[in-house]
């Protein structure tokens, strides 16, 4: 059996890994791409941050069942903001310890449902040798213990004090390392990460060392946020850099490829952004927990914003009922805002401002692009949708309506969702945004969509959508395990 490299390429952007490629500047993909298949419709989750979207492509379903709801998110039982990393501005506002330790340990820990495998575990079961680098989702059955290999990682452990559950050889920042590779990624240091990825991995190639590695290559998303998603071609090139170091480690790439299963896929995608949507401003009028605002017991909202997309929470729960259309018809009216969805019972509604409301819920003759079962009634130009042979689209808003059921039937998320216009963006807590760059988020297809590159791997073994055309991020998960008869 081939073993198998799964590249995340975070924020790829279909149209910028053809134009690299093109432009020879990516030629370990380029190969991928000669012996298999490309795909330029991965759909993301849905709000398409990192946090959410990585869970989905580790275990394969989407947060109704994974329970990962946002980059930022407000946890009811504990009554305090979630964040998992939106800015170093908003992790000083919210408490950079607590951000550290949600992001390292309480993700994977206790944040992620616990009857939800990761393929690291799916894996690590079936007698599979696991390896991973710095990504969200690290969840596995081997202890990792603190890596004490420099000083700046032993003053590290000062926080860092627990080991975490990881794959056989797992290399997290330079946190927790498996092995002493002499391998740096500077504490996880933009611009260092995807360098970190394909030392560690280069190094585990050429000593054999695993069947499955997930090499995790960042700094796209990086790139991207600050330049904007035109410039990608140039992180791609780097990021492909390091998929071809791996391979050169394992006896070049045409032998790489023949010993290999490869799938590259990014985790959403990226849109230019050009204003700020003014959330905190629009929802003045009320009792908002958060720092510069009110102390937990007496907020009657919170407000959670994600980069291009928000959420907001009624904590009040006897009002709740009276909170939400309140909510709703305060978000409709916020300049910036291109769709705000929320839950009536067991009906989803869905408002496209200026388009109209369309209600759903799953079974009914319609069915998607991936063969789900849908009653809808409405306008379906809330969602540019339309219906045929009993079909429902909405190229606008791809798989809109499985991306949006899950995210309001999530039991994290929160009660109103909203989703910003194409070139707006919601400034995080410590007031960052990307103005002038790319950002993502959205139910829209300009940042919902990713890029998909596979070859020696049954394209649509194990996957739900199995014999449809359409794709998403939670078909990766279900391709690997079927790779090693996992499944």
């Amino acid at each position: 059996m081939k073993r198998l490299l799964l590249a995340v390429i975070d924020g790829c952007k279909p149209s910028m890994l053809q134009r690299a490629v093109a432009d020879g500047r990516a030629p370990a993909i380029a190969a991928v791409l000669e012996r298999g298949t490309f795909v330029d419709e991965l759909a993301a989750a849905f709000p398409s941050v990192t946090p959410v979207c990585a869970t989905s492509i580790a275990t394969g379903v989407l947060q109704d069942r994974h329970h990962i709801a946002a980059m930022n998110w407000w946890k009811r039982d504990e009554r305090r903001y979630v964040e998992y990393g939106s800015s170093f501005r908003a992790a000083r506002k919210l408490g950079i310890a607590k951000q550290l330790t949600d992001t390292v340990y309480n993700l994977n820990g206790s944040h992620m449902a616990k009857d939800v495998e990761t393929v690291y575990e799916s894996l690590d079961d079936a007698g599979i040798r696991t390896a991973g680098t710095t990504y969200l989702v690290t969840r596995g059955r081997h202890e990792h213990a603190i890596s004490r290999e420099t000083a700046l990682t032993r003053l590290a452990g000062q926080l860092f004090r627990k080991p975490i559950n990881g794959p056989r050889e797992l290399f997290y920042a330079d946190i927790f390392a498996s092995r002493d590779t002499g391998c740096r990624s500077q504490m996880g240091l933009p611009g260092i990460r995807d360098q970190h990825s394909g030392c560690a991995g280069a190094w585990l190639a050429a000593r054999d060392l695993y069947d499955f590695l997930l090499l995790s290559l960042p700094d796209n998303d990086t790139y991207s946020h600050k330049n904007g998603p035109h410039a990608q071609p140039t992180s791609i090139a780097a990021a492909d850099a390091q998929i071809l170091r791996v391979a050169e480690a394992a006896g070049g790439l045409e032998r790489f490829l023949d010993t290999h299963a490869v799938i590259i896929c990014a985790d959403h995608s990226h849109a230019p952004v050009e204003q700020r949507i003014d959330l905190r401003g629009a929802f003045a009028d009320w009792q908002v927990a958060g720092p510069g605002g009110s102390a937990v017991d007496d907020a009657e909202l919170a407000l959670c914003p994600n980069q291009r997309a928000a959420m907001v929470y009624g904590l009040v729960e006897d009002a709740r009922a009276s909170t939400i259309p309140r909510v709703v018809a305060t978000a409709s009216e916020i300049p910036g805002v291109d769709v705000v969805a929320w839950r009536e019972g067991d009906t989803g509604v869905i408002r496209g401002i200026g388009r109209g409301e369309l209600r759903f819920r799953p079974g009914g003759e319609l069915r998607d692009g991936r063969g789900n079962a849908w009653s809808v009634e409405g306008e379906l130009t809330a969602l540019s949708a339309a219906t045929s042979g009993g079909l429902f689209a909405s190229p606008d808003y791809p798989d809109a309506l499985r991306r949006v059921w899950a995210a309001l039937t999530c039991a994290t998320a929160g009660d109103v969702l909203l989703s910003a216009g194409p070139g707006w963006e919601f400034p995080d807590w410590g007031g960052a945004d990307h103005v002038g760059g790319g950002s993502h988020g959205s139910l829209h297809h300009s940042d919902s969509l990713g890029a998909l590159a596979f070859c020696g791997v049954d394209g649509r073994a194990g996957t739900e959508s199995a014999g449809t055309g359409s794709w998403s991020i939670t078909d990766i998960a279900p391709m690997v395990r079927a790779h090693f008869g996992a499944g």
